[in-house]
């Protein structure tokens, strides 16, 4: 099955220009471009969001091509609501690439595969070619996560349109309680309360805290292959979040699944990888102290993609 791609730019022609040339090695036959606008407050980025978009209108294989081009800045959270709204319109599923994330040989059958296969399953609310594992978890190609990781993903319209980005519903959600069927302790429903407390207010310029809420309160599943298929070189200081570059997370190597794909036997998502991700990706260190919510408020450190002192616009 041949998926639609949604390829989402802004102004970093290099990379760009390397996940575009790994597209145009699978040649998708419908192709997405989503691109942000410039920000007027950086003199060189007509140039550079023009160059981007240069390159991703190179297609020399037979597609049909669509664009939703902003003429201004609407920032990394905006951005891609409105263009993924627009991208879900245009195709019942898709497969997402951000400008920085670059998928190896194996990210594209992968989620073909996956999307023909949970097309029809409210189980399942997105495929991931993420694994951030320091070892293999399951002898199976792909296990179930409840971690909704988008450095190059899938899913389909069933699933998108639960997605909200202000979260409006939050203040119910929290009000009674039901955060809890979806975190593993105290300590981490704090932490998610804090971070939707942020999200709702719009003090976090990022989308994939609403998508994982939305994945939660809908009750679904992630599929995350069983090795790493897709590399984040975007980060650096001209990043938005992926702000330093020495990062565990910069750069990972990409494998391969064997084929035919082994799939496993129960949809049961694997307690032990997602609590392996919560005390090493997401957990903040020093380990939140369990104290009276102002105090809690100010000690709270949002991961490294989300935080307000290091994020820019776009």
């Amino acid at each position: 099955m041949d998926a639609a791609v949604a390829f989402c730019i802004y102004n970093r022609p290099q990379p760009t220009e390397q996940v575009f040339d790994a597209i145009r090695r699978w040649r998708p036959a419908r192709l997405l471009v989503i691109a942000d606008g410039p920000n007027d407050s950086r003199p060189d980025d007509p140039a550079r969001t023009e160059k981007c978009r240069q390159i991703a209108s190179q297609v020399d294989w037979p597609c049909d091509v669509f664009h939703n081009w902003s003429n201004t800045n609407l920032g990394c959270r905006d951005r891609m609501a409105t263009g993924l709204d627009w991208a879900f319109d245009q195709s019942e599923q898709l497969i997402i690439l951000e400008d920085d994330c670059l998928p190896g040989e194996g990210f594209f059958p992968f989620m073909c595969e996956m999307l023909e296969k949970y097309a029809d399953d409210d189980r399942i609310d997105m495929i991931s070619g993420d694994n951030f594992q320091p070892k293999q978890v399951t002898g199976d190609s792909y296990y179930y996560s409840r971690w909704s990781h988008i450095w190059g993903w899938a899913s389909w319209r069933r699933a998108w349109q639960h997605f909200d980005k202000s979260i409006a519903s939050w203040p119910a959600i929290r009000a009674t309680g039901l955060l809890r069927a979806c975190v593993d302790g105290a300590d981490e429903l704090q932490y998610w309360e804090h971070v939707f407390d942020e999200v709702h207010a719009g003090r976090i310029d990022t989308w994939d805290f609403s998508w994982m809420y939305a994945c939660w309160l809908n009750g679904g599943l992630t599929v995350l292959p069983a090795v790493n298929l897709v590399t984040n070189l975007g980060f650096g200081g001209d990043a938005t979040h992926t702000t330093d570059p020495a990062s565990p997370l910069a750069n990972l190597k990409t494998g391969r699944l064997p084929h035919p794909l082994r799939h496993p036997n129960h949809r049961i998502r694997n307690h032990n990888a997602d609590l392996w991700t919560w005390e090493n990706i997401f957990r903040p260190k020093p380990a939140m102290p369990l104290s009276p919510a102002k105090s809690r408020r100010k000690k709270i450190r949002l991961p490294f993609w989300a935080n307000p002192a290091t994020a820019s616009t776009g």
